[in-house]
């Protein structure tokens, strides 16, 4: 697995670099935000460490850049931060960052969430499933999901590892209501690190490709005060 770490102080960068290729990791590094957008392109990391505040542009900026033109793979984002702000926090995963971890963080824990991270795939006990509901074909296998449009055709969806497994849990379950803890569970299990309130994130960044008005939602609904459900009749 391909680490690119971006961190323009290089005592840090290099204890970092030199705790993940411990652990059989490829790392590459980079200190500022420009030149994390070129390594991206050509290297295409599974997992990106991006610090918050860097030269030219900054983490956040960065994080929506990837976000917009993932490439051809669509790396975890794990932001590092000397902040400890909770606002930090909240528009670090607003911005598409799928964890934090606030400096100064232990070479174990680092370790942890990286792994982490590379775990995040939806469990189905190696059976090939497929979910169909009215508009949606969701084949957890092939990891392909498609929407039916009014006019009868089929419309592949271009989702990111957390939103297609996000849409295979809701899928799965028409009407039934999912609380945050339950779609971490699902989705994570004891691998999550991080605040509930990323989950808010995924479901609106799905919303974003599934819905005709991502502002008026056809299928996924919040639930107030418990979390969110997915509203579709199933077909089989």
């Amino acid at each position: 697995m391909d680490i690119l770490i971006v961190e323009d102080e290089p005592e840090i960068a290099k204890l970092i670099q030199m705790t993940l290729e411990r652990e059989g990791f490829s790392c590459y590094w980079c200190r500022d935000g420009l030149a994390a957008l070129q390594v991206f392109q050509k290297q295409q990391p599974d997992v990106i460490l991006l610090d918050l505040m860097l030269p030219g542009l900054d983490g956040l900026e960065v994080c929506a850049r990837i976000r917009q033109k993932p490439g051809a793979k669509d790396p975890y984002i794990l932001m590092l931060t000397a902040r400890g702000e909770e606002i930090d926090r909240v528009i670090g995963l607003s911005t598409g960052a799928d964890d934090y971890l606030v400096k100064p963080f232990s070479p174990m824990e680092l370790v942890a969430r990286v792994r982490a991270l590379l775990r995040r795939t939806l469990r189905h006990g190696g059976q090939h499933l497929t979910h169909n509901t009215q508009h949606f074909t969701v084949d957890v296998d092939q990891r392909t999901a498609t929407r039916q449009l009014d006019s009868g055709a089929s419309e592949p969806l271009d989702l990111t590892t957390l939103e297609f497994n996000l849409l295979a849990t809701f899928v799965s379950q028409p009407g039934r209501v999912w609380s945050r803890t339950q779609l971490i569970d699902k989705l994570w299990g004891n691998d999550f690190f991080g605040d509930e309130r990323v989950v808010d994130t995924h479901v609106a960044r799905l919303r974003k490709k599934i819905e005709p008005d991502p502002a008026n939602p056809t299928f996924v609904k919040t639930v107030i005060g418990v979390g969110y459900k997915f509203e579709d009749s199933a077909i089989s």
